[in-house]
């Protein structure tokens, strides 16, 4: 039986402007105070797991630790299927520069490792993610979210962040940084984990 959310806030333990708006958004209608870590001042845990479980949980843990509140943390990323579903849990890890993240340098990466294998069209991708929400009294629940597609090249949209002008999910004949964001988060891999958090701990 999952636990069911009464409280009036909550914590998104990220530092992503992008995707505390995301999370804002998708939690306008449920009368939810939303507060970001970088608001309240925490410092960013090491995300020491190879899991997206285990690096989401690593987050939520610590911002309820530091603030007492119930904290929503989301670990995500791109699995691409011929390079063996990298980058992964290491996605940010491929954008790092010494002052920030540059998703254009991850993503070109990421198109000349597929070139060099000569890797088969289409180039099968899935965006994924995993919520953790947890209370102060250490219990937590889990919901992981999904969405198919297929990369394309060179980038298209100006939209969206992360490997979104590479990703085209199916169904669809633009990429997610195509899309205006109402589309987008009707559709997306986190869209598909907060569906199921809000049936789980909301509905």
């Amino acid at each position: 039986m999952t636990r069911k959310f009464d409280g009036t806030r909550i914590l998104i333990a990220t530092h992503n402007a992008g995707k505390l708006e995301e999370m804002q958004q998708l939690f306008a209608p449920y009368g939810v105070d939303v507060v970001g870590a970088a608001e309240m001042g925490l410092a960013e845990p090491e995300e020491t797991e190879t899991t997206f479980i285990g690096n989401a949980r690593i987050k939520a843990r610590a911002a309820v630790a530091a603030t007492g509140l119930p904290a929503l943390a989301d670990d995500s990323g791109i699995e691409v299927e011929a390079l063996n579903d990298a980058p992964g849990v290491y996605t940010a890890d491929w954008a790092e520069i010494p002052n920030g993240r540059d998703f254009i340098m991850a993503m070109t990466k990421t198109h000349t490792k597929l070139e060099e294998i000569n890797a088969p069209h289409p180039r099968r991708a899935r965006f994924r993610a995993t919520l953790v929400l947890a209370w102060p009294d250490g219990h937590d629940e889990v919901f992981d979210g999904r969405v198919n597609g297929t990369l394309v090249w060179p980038m298209r949209g100006k939209t969206g962040h992360g490997y979104d002008p590479m990703f085209q999910p199916d169904g669809h004949d633009i990429t997610f940084a195509e899309m205006d964001p109402e589309q987008k988060n009707r559709i997306s891999h986190r869209a598909d984990a907060f569906q199921k958090l809000i049936a789980g701990c909301f509905g």
